[in-house]
C-alpha cells in the first residue's frame, strides 16, 4: 500500500509536461516551447532564492525582474490559438509581440530607473507609453492564465478610474489624467509592483519551491504512508488518512489544488474501495486539502501578504491561526466519521497498512527540514530566512540517504513544478496590485466601508453575512489570494470600524476567501478532486462544501470570542470548547446521523445547540452543551439494531 516515490516523481512530471504542450499540439515548435519553459522555470527559481539570500536589490526592481519571467512563462504556456499554434504564423506571431512587450517594458524600468526616481510623481511621456502596454500585456497575461472573470474585475475598477469623476453623488472622485493612473499604478509600489506582487516573489515563491522540492525527496509518499499508519485500522481509515495527509502536505504546499493532485491520486481510489462514494471521497479530498492552507506553518500566500498589510509579525499570525485550523481538520474528521459509521465502512486490513516504525525509519528524515522551519520561526528568524535555511537544509538532508536522494532531472523537475504552482498566484498579485492601486488612488475602500456601515447599520453579523456573500461571489472568478486582497481592501476598514482588531479582521477575511475551492459553481479544489474520482463535478463540489463547513462557522467565533489567543486564558478556554460543540453540533444536524438516523426532533435539538453554542453570551453556551447533552442520551439511548441503521442510511444523504 507504500505510496511510491519515483510512482509520484513520474506523474508529476508527465503532468508538468502535459501543461506546458496541452495547448501547442505535437512538433518541434512544441518541444522548442517545453525545453524554454524549462530555461526561463530554472532561471526563475534561481533568481528568486538569489534575490531573497543574497542579492541587495530595491523591493521594487526585485519585483520587476520577477514579473518578467512570470510574464514570459504565461506567454511560453498559454498561446493565442490551441490546437498546435506553430501552425497559425498570426497567432505565433502575437505571442512573440507579447513576450517581447513583457521583456521590453520590465527592461525599461531595470534601465532607467536613476531618471524614473528623479522623475518622481512627473512621468515622462516614454513612461506613460511603457505604463500603458505594461497594463494591456498584463490584463492579457491575466486573462490567459487566471481566467476572464479576473480581467472584467481588473477592467471595471480601471474603468473607475478613468470614469469616476463622471460618476454624481457618494461614488464619484475628483478625476484623474492617463498619466497620473499610469504613475499610480506602472510606476513604484503602488500598483502592479505592489505588496501582493512582492509576498508572491519572495515567501510564496520560495515556500512553493520548498514544497516542490520536498515532494521531489519522497515526501509526498512518506506523509501519505505515515497518515495511513496513524489511521488506517480506523473506522474509514483512507478518508481519515486523506484528512492527516492533507493536512501535513497542505500545510507546506499552501495550495489547495496542488495538495489534491499530489495526496488524491492515492487517497481518493482507496476512499472508493473501501465503499465511499466517488463525490464523497472526492469531497473530503477537496475540504482537507482546503484547510492545508490556513494550517501553520506556511498557510499560503495569503498569510504572507496578511503579515504586510497589518505589519504583525509572521509568527504571531502562525501562533492565532492553529486553534482554528486544528478545530477545522476536526469537524471534517467528524464529517468523515459519521460518513463511515452511516455506511458500515470499516477500516483497512492489517496488510495494506505500513507499519508505523518502519515508516519513521524510512522517512523520519523529512521530518528535519520541517521542524527545523518551525524551530527557526519561534526563534524569531524571519519567515523568508526561515524558509531559505530550511530549504538547503532539506537538499542536504535529502542527499543523505539514497532513497531520497535528488537527481539533475528531479532538481529540474521541482523547479518546473513551483514555477507551474506559482504562476496563477503570481499574475492574479499583479493584476491584484492594479485594484490595490485603484483603490489608494480614489478612495473607493473608505466609500465602500463606509457604505457597508451604512446598510449594515453597524450590524457586525449582518457586514460578516455581507461578506461572506462577497467573497462567494468573487471566489466564482478569482483564485483565493485575489478574493482575499480585494475583499481585504474594501471590507477591512469597515470591520475595523465596528470594533474588531486588524489581526481579526484579516483573518476572518482570510478564512472567508478561502470557499472558492470547494463553494459551487465554480470549486476548483472540488473540481480538480473529482478528476480523480471520476465523479460528477457539481456533487463533489457540494460535498466539498458540506464538509468545508468551518471556513463559514469559524470566522464567526472569530469576531465574537477570544478564539485568536486575544482574551484571558479561561476565556479562550471556552471559547474553544464551545465552539468545537457547536461545530459538532452543526456537522450533525447537516449529515443527519451519529450512531442512529437523526429524528426531526433530535435535529431540532441540535439547531437550538449550534445557535446557543456559537452565540458569544455565556449562559447560552450552557444552554447549548445541555441540549447536546439530551441529544446524546437520546441517540444512545433509543439506539436501533444496526440493520435498522444500515436500512435508514438515506435519511442521512
Amino acid at each position: 500500500m507504500s505510496a511510491d516515490r519515483r510512482s509520484m516523481n513520474e506523474q508529476e512530471h508527465q503532468a508538468v509536461d502535459a501543461w506546458v504542450l496541452r495547448k501547442w499540439g505535437a512538433g518541434p515548435v512544441a518541444q522548442a516551447v517545453r525545453r524554454a519553459y524549462l530555461a526561463v522555470a530554472v532561471a526563475l527559481g534561481v533568481y528568486a532564492v538569489l534575490s531573497v539570500s543574497a542579492l541587495s536589490l530595491d523591493s521594487y526592481l526585485q519585483r520587476v525582474w520577477y514579473l518578467l519571467f512570470i510574464l514570459v512563462l504565461v506567454f511560453l504556456v498559454e498561446p493565442a490559438r490551441a490546437g498546435g499554434a506553430g501552425r497559425r504564423p498570426a497567432a505565433l506571431a502575437l505571442d512573440m509581440l507579447l513576450l517581447a512587450a513583457s521583456v521590453t517594458v520590465s527592461l525599461y524600468i531595470v534601465v532607467d530607473y536613476d531618471g524614473i526616481i528623479w522623475r518622481m510623481g512627473l512621468p515622462s511621456s516614454m513612461d506613460v507609453v511603457m505604463g500603458t502596454v505594461a497594463l494591456l500585456v498584463l490584463l492579457e497575461a491575466t486573462r490567459r492564465a487566471v481566467g476572464w472573470s479576473m480581467a472584467v474585475i481588473v477592467l471595471l475598477f480601471l474603468a473607475y478610474a478613468y470614469l469616476g469623476g463622471y460618476v454624481p453623488g457618494f461614488f464619484g472622485h475628483m478625476g484623474y489624467s492617463h498619466a497620473r493612473i499610469i504613475n499610480q499604478l506602472y510606476l513604484f509600489q503602488e500598483g502592479i509592483y505592489g505588496v501582493p506582487l512582492g509576498v508572491a516573489s519572495t515567501y510564496v515563491f520560495l515556500f512553493v519551491l520548498f514544497g516542490g522540492f520536498l515532494e521531489k525527496t519522497g515526501a509526498g509518499a512518506f506523509f501519505i504512508d505515515l497518515a495511513y499508519s496513524l489511521t488506517g485500522r480506523a473506522r474509514g481509515g483512507p478518508a481519515k488518512a486523506a484528512v492527516v495527509s492533507s493536512a501535513l502536505m497542505g500545510s507546506i504546499s499552501g495550495s489547495a489544488i496542488a495538495n489534491v493532485v499530489t495526496t488524491g491520486a492515492f487517497t481518493i481510489p482507496m476512499m472508493k474501495r473501501v465503499g465511499y462514494e466517488p463525490h464523497e471521497a472526492a469531497g473530503v479530498e477537496a475540504a482537507a486539502s482546503t484547510g492545508g492552507q490556513v494550517l501553520p506553518p506556511v498557510m499560503g500566500a495569503g498569510a504572507f501578504l496578511m503579515a504586510e498589510f497589518t505589519g504583525i509579525p509572521y509568527l504571531e499570525i502562525v501562533k492565532v491561526s492553529i486553534i482554528p485550523a486544528l478545530m477545522y481538520f476536526a469537524v471534517v474528521f467528524l464529517f468523515v466519521d459519521i460518513v463511515a459509521r452511516r455506511k458500515g465502512i470499516r477500516g483497512l486490513a492489517a496488510e495494506e497498512i505500513p507499519r508505523l516504525r518502519a515508516t519513521l525509519a524510512e522517512g523520519f528524515h523529512y521530518l528535519i527540514p520541517m521542524v527545523a522551519l518551525v524551530y527557526m520561526l519561534f526563534r524569531m528568524y524571519t519567515a523568508l530566512q526561515a524558509g531559505t535555511y530550511a530549504l538547503a537544509l532539506l537538499v542536504v538532508v535529502a542527499m543523505l540517504r539514497a532513497a531520497s536522494r535528488l537527481s539533475l532531472r528531479d532538481v529540474l523537475d521541482a523547479f518546473r513544478s513551483a514555477a507551474k504552482s506559482a504562476l496563477m498566484v503570481s499574475v492574479a498579485t499583479a493584476a491584484a496590485g492594479i485594484i490595490v492601486g485603484v483603490v489608494g488612488l480614489t478612495g473607493l475602500g473608505l466609500k465602500f466601508s463606509g457604505l457597508m456601515l451604512s446598510f449594515s447599520g453597524n450590524n457586525l453579523l449582518l457586514a460578516l453575512i455581507l461578506i461572506a456573500l462577497a467573497s462567494l461571489v468573487l471566489g466564482m472568478g478569482l483564485p483565493v489570494t485575489a478574493s482575499y486582497v480585494v475583499l481585504i481592501v474594501l471590507a477591512g476598514p469597515a470591520l475595523q470600524e465596528m470594533g474588531l482588531g486588524p489581526l481579526t479582521a484579516h483573518m476572518i477575511v482570510f478564512w472567508l476567501s478561502q470557499d472558492s475551492n470547494v463553494t459551487p459553481p465554480v470549486a476548483l479544489a472540488a473540481f480538480a478532486a473529482a478528476g480523480i474520482a471520476g465523479a460528477s463535478p457539481m456533487r463533489t463540489g457540494m460535498a466539498g462544501w458540506k464538509y468545508a463547513k468551518g471556513l463559514y462557522l469559524i470566522p464567526l467565533l472569530m469576531a465574537y470570542t477570544p478564539l485568536l489567543l486575544n482574551g484571558p486564558p479561561l476565556a479562550v478556554v471556552q471559547a474553544v470548547v464551545s465552539g468545537l460543540l457547536g461545530l459538532v453540533a452543526f456537522a450533525v444536524f447537516l449529515e443527519g446521523y451519529l450512531v442512529r438516523p437523526v429524528t426531526l426532533f433530535e435535529r431540532g435539538l441540535l439547531a437550538v445547540a449550534t445557535v446557543g453554542l456559537l452565540t458569544p453570551q455565556r449562559w447560552l453556551d450552557f444552554v447549548g452543551m445541555a441540549v447536546i447533552a439530551g441529544f446524546l442520551v437520546s441517540q444512545l439511548w433509543f439506539r436501533r439494531p444496526p440493520g435498522i441503521e444500515q436500512a435508514s442510511s438515506a435519511a442521512g444523504d
